[in-house]
């Protein structure tokens, strides 16, 4: 089981096509940690139960300034069982002791990363930032015990044509895998429509992409691109719905927002949402996922006539 946490909206970077960018007027909310680790204690007895792995991969905002993050990480790894991961932006990366600190609290650390250095720096309202995100990896990577490394890369017109280029320079830096998300509008709309891939974007990505994989895959790099992934992009850039009416089968994870409401994904809270102190025994876990399947036949979220989950078209595939 992996399950998406959203344990903050707080972020100290400026991303034009972000909802949590620190410009944006918005609540600024941390989970109760508490909380998190009252129901990650039972998704890891349920783990050892049901003999399934447990994967907690916590989101933002950026989740390494959600006050304890490392040390709460680190003990749900020990004493619970429980595989953690983290997506950041990088900032913290350079601190003294972090890498240290970050491979002993994380089984996976997914680092944002959109561009080449000034692209990438204006990109994320981060001056100087390249240069710090490249040793903040390379710090990481020569860790003991160093965590698997991720790269994810928000693909827009602004970055398509250097995105190759980009996939060497992450290779450089020690990156296990790569994946990439296309530019959404959901988030921040008035962005969008200057900067989402078209439909000859997207045949041209298509079209790099099967050398692009063989050549970082000579490099010890997993680049994920499905077919599947590719169509749904395709999709989007030429307008057209993609609706979704079970799910189950083709997503991996639950999402658990910092509210504390579980759904199927991001896009399903406000729906579907199970508040997380209604998860009270270990049999509440296990009948998690089919309880929301029974809120999703019962009640078809708008959403759910253009997917946008990445999960359910195959991200992670190649």
């Amino acid at each position: 089981m992996m399950v998406l946490w959203r344990v903050t909206t707080l972020c100290n970077l400026a991303c034009g096509f972000c909802a949590y960018d620190r410009r944006v007027s918005v609540p600024r909310i941390h989970v109760d940690a508490a909380e998190v680790e009252r129901l990650a204690s039972l998704l890891g007895q349920w783990g050892a139960i049901s003999g399934e792995d447990v994967l907690l991969s916590w989101l933002g905002g950026e989740p390494l300034l959600w006050p304890g993050v490392l040390d709460l990480s680190r003990r749900l790894r020990e004493a619970h069982g429980i595989r953690v991961s983290v997506t950041t932006n990088g900032t913290t990366l350079g601190s003294k002791g972090a890498a240290q600190a970050l491979a002993a609290a994380f089984d996976e650390i997914t680092v944002s990363v959109d561009a080449l250095e000034g692209d990438h720096e204006r990109l994320r309202g981060w001056p100087g930032g390249w240069l710090k995100l490249a040793d903040g990896i390379r710090r990481l990577r020569d860790a003991s015990g160093s965590p698997r490394l991720r790269a994810n890369v928000v693909l827009m017109r602004d970055n398509l044509a250097s995105f190759p280029t980009l996939c060497e320079r992450l290779a450089d830096w020690g990156i296990d895998e790569i994946t990439f998300n296309q530019l959404g509008g959901r988030d921040r709309p008035e962005f969008f429509p200057q900067h989402s891939l078209g439909v000859d974007d997207v045949t041209t990505l298509r079209h790099r992409l099967p050398e692009l994989v063989q050549r970082m895959s000579e490099r010890g790099v997993r680049l994920c691109a499905s077919d599947a992934y590719l169509d749904r992009f395709a999709a989007t850039a030429s307008g057209r719905a993609v609706p979704v009416t079970d799910c189950e089968s083709l997503r991996p994870t639950l999402f658990i927002d910092e509210h504390g409401r579980i759904a199927p994904c991001s896009f399903t809270l406000d729906t579907y949402g199970i508040p997380t102190r209604d998860v009270l025994t270990v049999d509440d876990v296990s009948h998690l996922r089919a309880r929301l399947a029974t809120g999703r036949r019962a009640r078809a979220a708008a959403v759910c006539a253009d997917c946008p989950s990445t999960q359910v078209f195959a991200k992670f595939g190649t």
